[in-house]
């Protein structure tokens, strides 16, 4: 049974960071991919970024490339991803995801089967 636990959301203001994290508990995630989406209000839950579990490239949405970074604390089993420069329209409930990985880019939430429970982020102006 996979659990993924998400922390490190709040409030901050426009051009601050944050680093939210996704703890991981389950299987052996070697083969797996795991990525981070977000949901604002009256919106649907988009890509923000990926990484294999097991390799080292990691891919972005344009709208976050050279803002945020995602990286992986293999030890811990733990996933984060740093946000930094924010603006008011990242403003979202992000979330972790995890599935098992066969091929291609998971860019669609739909192709993700673990979910964590989602954790605040609110950036004012």
């Amino acid at each position: 049974q996979v659990q993924l636990v998400e922390s490190g959301g709040g409030l901050v203001q426009a051009g601050d960071s944050l680093k939210l994290s996704c703890a991981a508990s389950g299987p052996t995630f070697s083969s797996y991919i795991m990525g981070w989406f977000r949901q604002a209000p009256g919106k649907e839950r988009e890509f923000v970024a990926l990484m294999h579990w097991s390799g080292s490239n990691s891919y972005y949405a344009d709208s976050v490339k050279g803002r945020f970074t995602i990286s992986r604390d293999n030890a811990k089993n733990t996933v984060y991803l740093q946000m930094n420069s924010l603006k008011p329209e990242d403003t979202a409930i992000y979330y972790c995801a995890v599935d098992r990985y066969y091929s291609g880019i998971y860019y669609s939430p739909a192709q993700y089967k673990y979910w964590g429970q989602g954790t605040q982020v609110t950036v004012s102006s």
